[in-house]
């Protein structure tokens, strides 16, 4: 019988996190605010209408790969199985490793990690029939929730990592590098990573997938200043500030910023803050990084794991990586 997620509160200060990150992030040059933290209820349910824009490929592709070569991917997990998920979205692409761990006759643990509990439970309403599966849900960071399910396995068995949704693309470097090195420690000899990673393409097809014609994008990138305004008394005006996607070649990455139309003051009142804009100025929400197929494999080898297979869908430009512990 599978028992249904409790949405664990890892993190009991992310409240206060939020504010500390907003007041410390605005005061840089340039301004920023971090991406995870676009990620609220309403945040999560925009990113899942993106998920299903013409122009966004991501989603699609990756989900197509996934339907293809499931089979193999849970070839190489064992009972005792635990998964972990990190950066949960809607469950669509986690169901298909469960049906593939059901028709391979396993069962398996799932630990759910995102920061969203919006995300959390539309991830477990998608595996919650499953009988072969039970569900836990971290409502934290990557790290904590990786770290907290990591001690409660089981000796022996496999523990299966995903990252997916190009969730890679969101750290800079040397973060990216950082964080793959982290996921390896959290894991056994032999147990298995999974990482799904947009490719470079035309600046033009990049722009669309994060300007797109029907604004939706602009509407997900504009509430997370909404977000501010709910959860910490901010007093920014949404009209004043409008969308903006750049390709940033030298860097091979797509940057999302929030540009103030005029000049003006911001007052946050939980982060203890008075933010001075410029007329022009950004607040820089959210990078994607690009990478090339065998820069992936480069990255995963320098963190410590050894290939075993690669997917690419050459046409949406995107790969599905499966490494194992070395």
């Amino acid at each position: 019988m599978t028992r249904m997620p409790a949405i664990i509160e890892a993190e009991a200060g992310l409240a206060r996190q939020f504010a500390d990150d907003v007041r410390r992030d605005l005061r840089k040059s340039p301004k920023e605010l971090q991406s995870k933290y676009l990620y609220d209820a309403l945040g999560s349910s925009l990113f899942e209408a993106i998920c299903r824009l013409p122009w966004y490929r991501i989603t699609r592709s990756e989900l197509g790969l996934l339907v293809r070569f499931a089979p193999r991917i849970v070839s190489v997990v064992r009972e005792p199985a635990m998964l972990v998920e990190l950066g949960c979205g809607s469950g669509e692409k986690i169901s298909v490793v469960i049906d593939a761990i059901a028709q391979a006759g396993q069962s398996a643990r799932l630990h759910l990690i995102d920061i969203s509990e919006e995300a959390l439970r539309q991830s477990a309403r998608a595996v919650g029939s499953s009988a072969h599966v039970s569900v836990v849900g971290h409502r934290s960071t990557y790290e904590e929730g990786l770290r907290r399910a990591a001690a409660t396995r089981e000796p022996g068995g496999t523990m299966l990592v995903l990252l997916l949704g190009s969730n890679i693309g969101n750290f800079d470097e040397p973060a990216a590098g950082e964080f793959l090195a982290t996921i390896r420690r959290a894991l056994r000899f032999g147990d298995a990573f999974l990482l799904g990673a947009d490719l470079v393409k035309p600046e033009a097809e990049l722009i669309l997938a994060y300007d797109d014609p029907l604004g939706v994008t602009a509407a997900f990138n504009k509430n997370l200043l909404s977000r501010i305004n709910e959860e910490l008394g901010g007093a920014f005006d949404l009209t004043a500030f409008d969308h903006r996607a750049v390709w940033n070649a030298a860097e091979r990455r797509v940057e999302m910023h929030l540009v103030s139309r005029r000049a003006q003051e911001v007052h946050i009142a939980a982060a203890d803050v008075t933010i001075q804009f410029a007329s022009g100025e950004s607040i820089w929400t959210e990078s994607s990084y690009k990478y090339e197929p065998d820069e992936i494999v480069e990255r995963g080898a320098r963190a410590g794991f050894r290939l075993l297979d690669q997917w690419t869908d050459r046409s949406a430009r995107f790969a599905l990586t499966l490494f194992t512990a070395a």
